[in-house]
């Protein structure tokens, strides 16, 4: 019996840098395959198997490039490890997002989740929360040495979310030659895939309807479903980040960058003429 295909390239991160773009890119090609659901099996399900993994890819045709996005790879201790001990030969692609604009960014994904209070100095100042989730997950450096110790430099492609914005069609030719792609790709919306600017049921409706979800689910795509949830949705108001909060954000990153530029010879200056601006959440 021949051995299951495993991945061909993984998407390993950022989180909240539009990973899900490239995603959805990618699998309007007829010739990738990726699992829609990320597996996250080499951070979080590694227990579970690698038949368990394997599986996710048996519906792959025999001429497909297949390949996984899983966010967790980047920031999880031990998972390059388990990368190159089952998939030595596999094709990384890390996006990354201003990190200062990314931290806020996944604050504002928690807040609107209900998951985090709108204290934002708790989760985003530096003499507070520098070792929490927001501003560590942007110390890229320290993530990307892990892999460059382990892979070579021919397998790590490491791309700007803001290249992205500016010149999408350039950003995926790259994309598409790291993974050996021929064909070429084409980008999948003109706006965002996930828009936090959008109406949402208000967070205390929410959990007051969340003992029901079980009953409510299977309805809620019906018109009626619909039509109660437009009566009831409002635009989502984040807590602001402040310039002075801002400001001390971009210094505790600066060390961090310049050791970025160095782990990669990529050229920053997206982020530096970015940071005139306040960056929305996404």
């Amino acid at each position: 019996m021949p051995d299951p295909r495993l991945p061909d390239f993984v998407i390993a991160g950022a989180a909240k840098s539009a990973t899900t773009w490239l995603q959805q890119s990618l699998q309007g090609s007829p010739r990738i395959f990726m699992p829609a659901p990320e597996p996250h099996f080499f951070s979080r399900y590694y227990e579970s198997g690698l038949a368990a993994y394997a599986a996710m890819f048996a519906p792959a045709n025999p001429d497909t490039i297949i390949g996984e996005k899983s966010n967790s790879y980047l920031t999880t201790p031990g998972a390059e490890t388990r990368l190159h001990t089952h998939l030595p030969h596999v094709q990384l692609i890390f996006q990354l997002r201003e990190p200062v604009a990314r931290a806020y960014s996944d604050y504002a994904m928690l807040f609107r989740r209900g998951e985090v209070d709108a204290d934002i100095r708790r989760h985003l100042d530096p003499d507070r929360a520098a070792q929490g989730r927001f501003l560590s997950d942007g110390c890229y450096a320290q993530h990307l040495q892990r892999f460059f110790d382990l892979f070579s430099p021919n397998q790590i492609l490491v791309l700007l979310y803001e290249d992205m914005t500016r010149t999408p069609d350039r950003h995926l030719a790259r994309l598409a030659g790291h993974i050996g792609l021929i064909e070429g790709l084409v980008a999948p919306l003109t706006d965002r895939v996930k828009d936090s600017r959008s109406a949402a049921v208000p967070r205390p409706l929410r959990r007051l309807l969340a003992p029901l979800r079980p009953a409510l689910d299977p309805f809620r795509d019906t018109g009626m479903m619909l039509g109660l949830r437009n009566m009831v949705a409002r635009p989502h108001v984040y807590p602001p980040l402040d310039p002075i909060l801002r400001s001390e954000m971009i210094e505790f990153y600066r060390p961090h960058n310049a050791a970025l530029q160095m782990l990669t010879h990529l050229a920053l200056d997206p982020w530096a003429r970015d940071r005139a601006h306040d960056a929305p959440p996404a």
